[in-house]
């Protein structure tokens, strides 16, 4: 019988295959109390499961393919440095020694408070990473039970199956991307989920968090997988097939045609020229930044650098990770954003636990409260700026004493540079982010004092509307259309034209092609975006006329009803 399931469309695209079930049953623990003759046995058994998973990781590492995207290598040195962590490696001992308790045990309980602390925290991209600790655990407790160490799949010479799997680790990753699968569909997971990165890295369809996909379909059963829609489709009579067919040969068409528009200029019909950037998480996503034909990097998350480990980067290691971007991009600017994390997760011992993280102590708060932690990736960004067209972007700027504050200690850090003989662009470009209602409000001041700025709509729109779109019992709320929403947008665009200084857009609204023209419209000439999204924004800037995109989104912006407004976006997308 035919059903229908839907998710999360993280990747785009029509694939329609048979269904290739990966096993993935979760692993039971029993509790049990150990003799304390039989602790030191125990705490040895732990360790050389650790050193068990270790050499596999290592091992997978060297079996990965010349032809994979640089995020899987990246992705499975974040899992090696997770398991090297105290908090799995060393902490679950302490509690075998204290509880006298099985390995297994001690691990799942430490993972669990880890993963208590990741469900804090704000940021989404932040949130989901839980999925890797809860990932790098399971694979330690296999070897403790004496499961094999992947998720067993019987080989195929077809490339037509589609995946599907309760959730997939970059580990698991290496040895599917051999097998070149049509599609990735899971139960969990979702669009900043290390699995949707690689599946967009891939240009493979994929749906996430579709919750029981893995129960519900057979083996060999064909399905289709509509990522665009988030939708999957079990067992679809010869209509519903010939229809998605039609649809997967239009869409690899299309996508072919886009490939084309790589060296095109971005520029509308009336020749106002756009400029597309990307955003990147890692120096190893600048290879896919280039592919796309992007004409910068518009988002560096630096925080990347801070994440999985016990310790603080020092800013030789920051230096490094940035100049090597800077270089990359062969005088492109990079747009390196300074740390945006904070209270919503412990940092190295440096904040404390916040009962509302989302308005605690984190971004740019939290670096003005550390200066010595801000100090030394300012001076790694600025020591970078002397290999390339590096830019510094602040997070979460509120006022202006935030803003005189940042400001000053730039400068400092810029004394120190020259005090200690480093060479470095003294004129780097400093600009701010307005993802806070209160700074959209107040663009006009910030536009005036910064050389460009930056506009995050994720949280924009979180804040502006009080939701939390990853609750999902208030997720439907978040509307980008919502008219307050828009007019700080606007706003803001209109203060960066007055005092002459550039604005981008840098948020999910950037990269989705169907508000391309209704930005467009609101004035915008800079968006940043995944690359995956890139040349799909391109191609409908090209088909666009920033006059008439003009007219339309003034409507919209009169608009209140959201029937009307969708009504008025799908005029301005005909």
């Amino acid at each position: 019988m035919s059903a229908t399931l839907h998710g999360i469309g993280v990747s785009s695209g029509i694939a329609i295959g048979p269904a290739r079930l990966a096993s993935h049953t979760r692993i039971e623990v029993a509790h049990y109390v150990l003799q304390k003759a039989h602790i030191a046995e125990e705490l040895e058994r732990f360790d050389e499961a650790v050193q068990t998973v270790r050499a596999e990781m290592s091992a997978l590492h060297d079996q990965i393919p010349a032809n994979a995207p640089a995020e899987l290598p990246a992705f499975l040195d974040m899992h090696l440095m997770i398991l090297n962590d105290s908090m799995l490696s060393q902490a679950p001992k302490q509690l075998i020694e204290a509880q006298q308790c099985n390995a297994e045990w001690a691990l799942t309980q430490q993972m669990e408070q880890l993963v208590a602390q990741f469900d804090e925290i704000d940021d989404l991209y932040l949130r989901e990473r839980k999925t890797d600790v809860v990932q790098v655990v399971e694979r330690v407790i296999k070897v403790l039970l004496g499961h094999p160490g992947h998720l067993p799949l019987a080989e195929d010479e077809r490339h037509d199956g589609i995946l599907v799997a309760h959730d997939l680790s970059p580990a698991d990753m290496i040895g599917f991307k051999r097998q070149q699968f049509a599609a990735f569909i899971t139960d969990v997971g979702g669009a900043t989920s290390h699995t949707a990165i690689l599946a967009r890295s891939l240009n493979i369809p994929s749906v996430m968090a579709l919750h029981n996909a893995r129960s519900l379909i057979r083996e060999n059963e064909i399905i289709i997988v509509d990522g665009d829609n988030g939708v999957v489709i079990l067992d679809p009579d010869e209509t519903v097939l010939e229809e998605y067919r039609l649809r997967q040969n239009e869409w690899k068409i299309e996508h072919q045609k886009l490939k084309r528009l790589k060296g095109n200029r971005a520029a509308t019909l009336d020749g106002v020229v756009v400029e597309l950037h990307g955003n990147i998480e890692l120096p190893q996503d600048v290879a896919a930044v280039q592919e796309s034909g992007a004409t910068g990097i518009g988002l560096f998350r630096s925080e990347f650098l801070f994440m999985n480990r016990a310790d603080l980067p020092s800013e030789d290691e920051q230096f490094e990770a940035y100049r090597e971007v800077a270089q990359a991009m062969n005088g492109m600017p990079v747009t390196i954003r300074t740390l945006d994390l904070g209270a919503d997760k412990p940092l190295a011992g440096l904040t404390a636990h916040s009962l509302n993280p989302a308005l605690g102590l984190r971004a740019i708060r939290l670096c003005l409260a550390e200066p010595k932690l801000f100090r030394a990736q300012l001076r790694a960004i600025l020591r970078a700026s002397h290999f390339g067209q590096v830019r510094i972007l602040i997070p979460m700027l509120s006022s202006l004493p935030e803003l005189r504050q940042t400001q000053y200690a730039i400068e400092a850090a810029k004394a120190s540079l020259v005090v200690d003989g480093i060479a470095f662009d003294p004129n780097v470009k400093v600009g701010g982010m307005i993802e806070i209602p209160a700074a959209a409000l107040a663009s006009q001041s910030f536009a005036e004092r910064m050389d460009f700025l930056s506009i995050g709509t994720n949280d924009l729109i979180q804040y502006t509307l009080a939701i939390d779109r990853a609750d999902d019992s208030v997720a439907h709320l978040y509307d980008p259309l919502h008219p307050a929403v828009l007019q700080l947008i606007a706003m803001t665009i209109r203060a960066g034209e007055k005092a002459g200084k550039p604005v981008s857009v840098c948020g999910e609204m950037a990269g989705d092609p169907l508000l391309t023209r209704l930005l467009l419209g609101l004035g915008l000439r800079s968006y940043s975006m995944h690359p995956a999204s890139l040349l799909s924004v391109k191609q409908r800037v090209l088909k666009s006329n920033s006059v008439e995109a003009a007219t339309q989104a003034n409507k919209i912006m009169r608009g209140h009803e959201p029937d009307k407004l969708q009504t008025l976006l799908t005029r301005l997308n005909s």
